[in-house]
C-alpha cells in the first residue's frame, strides 16, 4: 500500500517504511522528531522519488490519481475566506465518498454549525470539520495529523470511534496521545530526531521494557492507561 525507501533530507535520515494492504499506522515521537515531515513526504507535499502508493510511484501520479490515493489532514484548519461556511467547505471537500454533505454533517453531529463561517468555529469544532472533510474526500489512504488535538473528552471519543470504524479506509494517525495509540491497536512507528527508532506491532511497543527504553520513568501504566509520571 505504502512504501518509502531510504528517504533522507535535512530533517529525516534514511527512513524506510512499508505498509501492507489494509494496514493502519500510528506515528509517534517527540516534538520536532519529523512526524509531520514524513507525512508530507508520503503524500507528495515534499517531493521524493522514494515513495510508492498502491504499487505506483508517487512522482508519476497526476493530481487526480494522487487525490484518489492519499489525503493529508493537517493539525489545524486553514481558511482564507472569512465567510465560507462549514457546509460550503465540505461541499468543496467531497470527491469519492458515497455520502452526501448533509450525511457527513449529521454523522459528526455538526448540524447546528452547518451554516456558520468556518473561521468562527472553535478549534475543536474545526477538528471535527476536517474529519468530516476526510470522510467526504474518501481517499484510499488518509493521514491525520493530531486529529484529537483541542478536543474535549466527548469529542475525543467521537473521533476515536470514527477512526475505528469502516467509514474511513486506510489511515495513518500522527499523535502524542499514547492512550489513543494503545486503544486503536494499529502498528506503530516511533521517531526520534528524524530517525525511525521503533517500527513494529502495537503490542510490542507497549511492552514495559520498550516504554522504559523510549520514555524512561516519565510514563506510568495504571489500570490500562498511560499517564505522565508527575
Amino acid at each position: 500500500m505504502l512504501k518509502i525507501k531510504r528517504f533522507s533530507n535535512a530533517i529525516l535520515s534514511n527512513i524506510t517504511v512499508h505498509l501492507k494492504k489494509d494496514e493502519n499506522l500510528i506515528l509517534l515521537g517527540s516534538n520536532g522528531a519529523g512526524k509531520s515531515t514524513l507525512a508530507k513526504v508520503a503524500c507528495g507535499i515534499i517531493d521524493s522519488d522514494r515513495v510508492e502508493l498502491f504499487g505506483e510511484k508517487l512522482e508519476h501520479l497526476g493530481a487526480k490519481k494522487r487525490a484518489e490515493f492519499i489525503n493529508y489532514i493537517p493539525p489545524k484548519l486553514e481558511i482564507f475566506d472569512d465567510y465560507i461556511s462549514l457546509r460550503e467547505y465540505l461541499e468543496l471537500s467531497r470527491l469519492y465518498s458515497s455520502l452526501n454533505v448533509d450525511e457527513a454533517i449529521s454523522l459528526l453531529n455538526l448540524d447546528a454549525l452547518a451554516d456558520k463561517p468556518c473561521k468562527t468555529l472553535s478549534s475543536g469544532e474545526q477538528q471535527l470539520t476536517m474529519l468530516a472533510s476526510s470522510i467526504l474526500h474518501n481517499a484510499k489512504l488518509t493521514i491525520f495529523d493530531e486529529p484529537t488535538a483541542n478536543l474535549d473528552p466527548s469529542k475525543t471519543l467521537q473521533v476515536y470511534e470514527m477512526l475505528k470504524s469502516d467509514v474511513i479506509k486506510n489511515r495513518i494517525i500522527i499523535t502524542h496521545d499514547l492512550n489513543l495509540a494503545h486503544k486503536l491497536g494499529y502498528k506503530i512507528l516511533y521517531m526520534q530526531e528524524g530517525e525511525v527508532e521503533f517500527f513494529d506491532e502495537n503490542k510490542k511497543f507497549f511492552e514495559a521494557s520498550n516504554l522504559e527504553k523510549l520514555f524512561g520513568s516519565s510514563i506510568k501504566h495504571i489500570d490500562g492507561y498511560f499517564v505522565v509520571n508527575l
